[in-house]
């Protein structure tokens, strides 16, 4: 397994990776990385721990949105679509905000600030 070394909101990190693999890794780094100076610019959250737990969130709420739909192919003229909200997406919403409450709480009983 080969070592490669990557920058993280400007810590180093060594990382395993698999042979052929390391422009995977490095698209994962920079996604990471993205995510969570995106987080931090936003000046709200200072604490490195909890900007890492919520881009990680963040990141796994968007792999587990459900992929948009094909676009249909026009033959005719569209019929009116019925209401599409998707109760699973919304599910999902809710389920994030829960979790980022109960972040919240857990991180200020420690005494972490944001």
């Amino acid at each position: 397994m080969k070592q490669l070394e990557v920058q993280i909101m400007g810590q180093n990190y060594m990382l395993g990776c698999p042979e052929n693999s390391e422009t995977r890794l490095l698209e994962a780094v920079e996604t990471v990385d993205s995510a969570m100076c995106k987080i931090r610019d936003a000046g709200k959250v200072k604490a490195r721990d909890r900007i890492a737990v919520l881009a990680a969130l963040n990141l796994a709420y968007q792999l587990l949105e459900p992929a948009p739909a094909p676009p249909e192919p026009a033959l005719q003229s569209p019929a009116p679509k019925a209401d599409t909200t998707d109760g699973a997406s919304e599910a999902s919403r809710a389920q994030l905000q829960s979790l980022l409450q109960k972040l919240d709480t857990a991180l200020a009983s420690q005494n972490f600030k944001a």
